[in-house]
């Protein structure tokens, strides 16, 4: 069972991941914004892949190569590089990317015991040149992942045109989600089920003081139709 604690005067969290008797710690500033807070999609797909890693279906490789889209603090990307060993790339706007990098030098030794490894690019969802900077020359990511990236309906239609980069052939989109606005979530849904086969794999019991807890989807390509 994943242990958390607050440390720290800006509210830092402390990780414990019991599969790997091993500790992460993530900072957060939030004077400066959403994304340098931690959110509770996020704590709830840290703790399926420290107590059930095998819900994702993830795929069995010497080293899984993952995306994290709006990394935020890092935390899904930092925990999925030590629990898995995993080779991660983190992303997030420019802004966002000093934090999310001390986050990273600062779990790095964490990382490396297990076999793993981190490294912190930019992404901004819908932008061609940055995704391809990704692409280029690089072996194609096994998993992409995410936590609460539903957020601003302005950004679902750069959020596809991501995924439909980064999701193809084998490679899945595994995505921790909570909902809180039933018709901006409908929206994201009705035209992600349009591009990919999209599953749930896994549902948290409700949160205090709501009506539904965080769910974790897996999203994968579409399969043309056999003639």
């Amino acid at each position: 069972m994943l242990d958390v604690a607050e440390c720290g005067e800006n509210g830092d969290q402390r990780y414990f991941m019991t599969s790997i008797q091993s500790t992460v710690v993530i900072r957060q500033i939030r004077s400066q914004g959403l994304s340098f807070q931690l959110w509770p999609a996020a704590s709830s797909l840290v703790s399926l892949l420290d107590s059930r890693p095998s819900a994702l279906l993830l795929p069995a490789t010497s080293q899984i190569r993952i995306l994290e889209l709006g990394s935020g603090t890092g935390l899904v990307g930092i925990a999925a590089a030590a629990i898995l060993g995993a080779s991660v790339t983190l992303t997030d706007l420019p802004h966002v990317l000093p934090n999310l990098r001390f986050n990273a030098e600062s779990n790095a030794a964490a990382v490396a015991a297990r076999g793993g490894s981190l490294d912190v690019r930019q992404l901004r969802w819908g932008e061609d040149e940055d995704a391809a900077a990704l692409v280029d020359g690089e072996a194609p990511f096994d998993v992409v992942v995410a936590s609460d990236v539903v957020y601003y309906e302005h950004l679902i239609d750069p959020l596809l045109r991501t995924l439909r980069v980064f999701v193809t052939g084998e490679a899945a989109f595994v995505m921790a989600h909570l909902r809180r606005w039933k018709k901006r979530d409908s929206v994201f849904f009705r035209k992600a089920r349009k591009l990919f086969d999209v599953a749930v794999v896994h549902t948290d019991p409700p949160l205090l003081g709501k009506r539904v807890g965080v769910a974790t989807y897996r999203f994968t390509a579409k399969r043309a139709p056999k003639t």
